[in-house]
């Protein structure tokens, strides 16, 4: 996510986006959070940091719950200390995936896994540390050109395989990051002109439309073909042909509405958007 917020910041001449990261910045040593503040002395601080292995997490709660439920606890305390906002990143696994349509940001909570879990508690400590003075952004089934992510993954397996088993009973809003970071650099921007724009609410940002995981396979698998790229068939299962540690929510289609409203800002449709990284990742392969 910080590559993906650095590109971009760079046609913002205006803004100043310093980065912090382990060993300087870590969220479970406070002193770490406390003296990171203190240097940089942000306006607006964005949290993407998160413990996000989501299966590893049920058998290491504990660090999963250091990481997702009392750093971001952390940072808001001592973002208040500094006088500063906090951009607070958060995930659609907060929920069950039962809802029968789109959930609003005011939908009940429910998470049914640890991941998910941590994440809530993370929500709590903000607006507890922080009220008034924070956005709390739940996005969904994120990608990029960058890291490690589902879409590098496909792309990866189709080099050794004519065939791939992906999962077609889950239901999302596969959202880019760098289309997530152009949404949070807009709602800071708003800040400028309007400083109390959204602030203390909590919205969801992702991408336009929904689709399950074998879908957005199939939707990389297409483009990459379409480019001379390496593609291999999917082959549609269900949940419960693979198993996983953690559950996942069958359904966590985020409906963005409210994020748009207050700071102009909509992601792309995603077949637009994924279409987009997987040429990108054709054209750095060449």
């Amino acid at each position: 996510m910080a590559r993906s917020l650095a590109e971009r910041a760079r046609h913002r001449d205006t803004l100043d986006i310093q980065f912090a990261a382990r060993p300087d910045f870590d969220l479970e040593i406070e002193e770490k959070v406390a003296r990171a503040v203190a240097v940089h002395a942000p306006d607006v601080i964005v949290n993407a940091a998160a413990y996000t292995a989501v299966d590893r997490a049920e058998a290491d709660a504990e660090t999963a719950h250091r990481i997702n439920a009392t750093g971001p606890a952390l940072i808001a305390r001592q973002a208040k200390r500094a006088g500063a906002r906090l951009v607070h990143l958060s995930t659609d696994y907060v929920y069950d995936g039962l809802s029968p349509a789109p959930y609003v940001e005011g939908a009940a909570v429910d998470p049914i896994n640890v991941y998910g879990k941590t994440k809530l508690l993370g929500e709590e400590g903000v607006r507890a540390e922080l009220p008034g003075e924070h956005i709390i952004v739940r996005t969904s089934w994120v990608y990029s050109p960058f890291g490690s992510n589902f879409v590098k993954t496909m792309l990866n397996l189709a080099q050794t395989r004519e065939t791939v088993n992906v999962v077609s009973d889950q239901v999302g809003s596969p959202t880019s990051a760098l289309d997530l970071a152009e949404g949070l650099l807009a709602a800071i921007m708003t800040w400028r002109t309007d400083p109390g724009r959204g602030l203390g609410e909590t919205y969801h940002l992702a991408g336009a439309g929904q689709t399950s995981w074998a879908g957005l396979a199939e939707r990389i698998m297409d483009v990459s073909r379409g480019c001379g790229g390496r593609y291999a068939e999917i082959v549609p299962i269900s949940t419960a042909e693979y198993p996983t540690a953690a559950a996942r929510p069958r359904f966590s289609i985020l409906d963005s509405a409210k994020f748009r409203s207050t700071f102009d800002y909509a992601c792309e449709p995603w077949e637009v958007a994924v279409s987009r990284v997987v040429k990108r990742l054709a054209r750095a392969a060449d």
